[in-house]
């Protein structure tokens, strides 16, 4: 019980990851709506963001393999482009408990960082045109915001155009 405690005092696995890299990042809390049609649309508006400096973190099976695109949650994810940012063939969404399941995270708070268990990542291309941006502190209503780089760096992930819209 005790341990729980201490690990939650710590913040979020997403928020831990951070500070044991010594990665410069501001969590921002706002009160998340569970009647909210889009979560990361919620967010952007709650913390007053451009809604295309604010990213989802969507988890897709491409070939087999889960994998984690990081899209602005003004756009949506081309699973066809998200396959071929990672040499596969075939994408298409996760099934949501064995994306749960594999971050560690529930739907509406899956963090890039610090999951469960690393999964492959692509960050949208887009991202690299803010200097910070916004993404799940692995909890709904708690978000991180950090540099794309450092995002792409801790996460080892490809930079890839797979938003659209």
């Amino acid at each position: 019980m005790a341990k729980k405690a201490k690990k939650q005092a710590n913040g979020t696995p997403a928020t831990v990851a951070l500070t044991a890299a010594g990665t410069p990042f501001t969590v921002h809390a706002y009160d998340h709506d569970p009647a909210s049609p889009s979560y990361g649309e919620e967010a952007a508006e709650a913390l007053g963001v451009s809604p295309d400096r604010v990213f989802k973190t969507l988890v897709a099976d491409v070939d087999g393999t889960l994998t984690v695109a990081v899209v602005p949650v003004a756009g949506q994810l081309d699973l066809k482009a998200l396959a071929a940012a990672v040499g596969g063939k075939r994408a298409a969404m996760a099934d949501p408990a064995a994306a749960e399941r594999t971050t560690g995270y529930v739907r509406g708070g899956i963090s890039p960082l610090g999951q469960r268990r690393r999964l492959p990542t692509v960050l949208d291309a887009s991202a690299s045109h803010h200097e910070t941006i916004c993404v799940s502190a692995g909890r709904r209503g708690l978000e991180v915001e950090l540099s794309p780089r450092d995002l792409a760096d801790l996460t080892d992930a490809v930079v890839a155009p797979i938003g659209r819209g």
